[in-house]
């Protein structure tokens, strides 16, 4: 009888030991697939993440789920992602400044964006709004930067964190212009944008699809938006490079996995979601926010993070923005 049990668990445990090979060995994917965000819910990374998780799990056939991790300006949710086993079961969902900024900025980081983590398709791009407090005096981006110089290091902005794009994008307006501002980070964009609206900070620069609403509600002033146009969404703010001609600054959104996820994985979630990113319904979905499609190829997009670190390597060092 002994013998019997015995070999009973030998065998139970001959099958726990292939369980993973085994499952590893079913069609991709086979269970629901998690997306993980780096801030909290109502800013643009997680509004344009539940836009793409929606359709994406339709074409899978499992169910996207978007998990909202946030602190320290989107890291902690990627060193989270850099580090979970490379099965295209957890993927990140990125802001730009993630993957091209924070290496530079940060003394000691968990993991390493370009060894960790690898590019499956940059979703969208759009860019962020210079955006200020109703009781803000300024009516204009000419005035703001007048004010602002008029009491330096009095002006507070706000952002979704030490790092994040908008954060980024306020000192390559303060870099511009020639501006001394006081840094407010959250831990995401909807924060700063509650306090924005309540006059607790002055300025922010928010990503357009996380404050267009606001301006149209009339909640919080736009004076330009980034891009080098006008975005059709708010014809009526100008660019911010018809006061500061050399000024542009853009926020992207992308799908990244962990390194060493199968290249057939990688793939298969790029060809699908470029399938849905470039599709009519989702490029006019993205449009009622200020954005555009992208969906290229992982090698495109890595090049493109490539492009873009190394540009804010030389911000980053001009501005002196450093993170122990």
């Amino acid at each position: 009888m002994n013998r019997i049990y015995s070999l009973a668990c030998a065998a139970g445990l001959m099958a726990g030991a292939v369980s993973p090979a085994a499952l590893l060995a079913q069609p991709y994917p086979y269970k629901p697939i998690r997306m993980m965000v780096g801030f909290a819910p109502g800013g643009g990374v997680d509004v344009s993440a539940r836009a793409v998780a929606q359709p994406l799990s339709q074409a899978l056939g499992q169910s996207v789920i978007v998990e909202n991790r946030p602190g320290a300006a989107g890291n902690i949710a990627a060193g989270y992602v850099a580090k979970a086993t490379p099965d295209g079961y957890t993927l990140l969902f990125t802001s730009g400044a993630i993957v091209t900024a924070s290496k530079h900025m940060y003394k000691n980081m968990p993991f390493d964006p370009d060894k960790d983590l690898v590019p499956i398709t940059n979703v969208a791009t759009g860019p962020q709004l210079i955006a200020v407090a109703t009781t803000v005096p300024a009516k204009d981006l000419r005035e703001f930067i007048a004010y602002a110089k008029a009491n330096p290091g009095r002006v507070n902005y706000g952002s979704a964190g030490i790092g994040s794009q908008t954060h980024l994008a306020a000192e390559s307006l303060g870099y511009s212009a020639g501006l001394d501002l006081t840094h407010v980070p959250y831990k995401g964009e909807s924060q700063a944008l509650t306090d924005l609206m309540g006059g607790q900070i002055q300025m922010a620069t928010p990503n357009f699809a996380a404050a267009v609403n606001f301006v149209k509600e009339g909640k919080i002033r736009a004076l330009a938006v980034t891009s080098r146009e006008r975005n059709p969404q708010l014809p009526d703010v100008p660019s911010a490079s018809d006061v500061l001609p050399e000024f542009e600054n853009a926020g992207w959104f992308g799908l990244m996995a962990p390194a060493g996820t199968p290249k057939e994985i990688i793939d298969k979630v790029q060809r699908d979601s470029a399938k849905i990113i470039l599709a009519d319904e989702f490029r006019a979905r993205l449009a009622q926010i200020g954005m555009e499609p992208v969906g290229n190829t992982p090698s495109d997009f890595a090049t493109a993070i490539r492009s873009q670190s190394a540009r804010w390597a030389k911000v980053i060092q001009e501005r002196n923005i450093k993170v122990d």
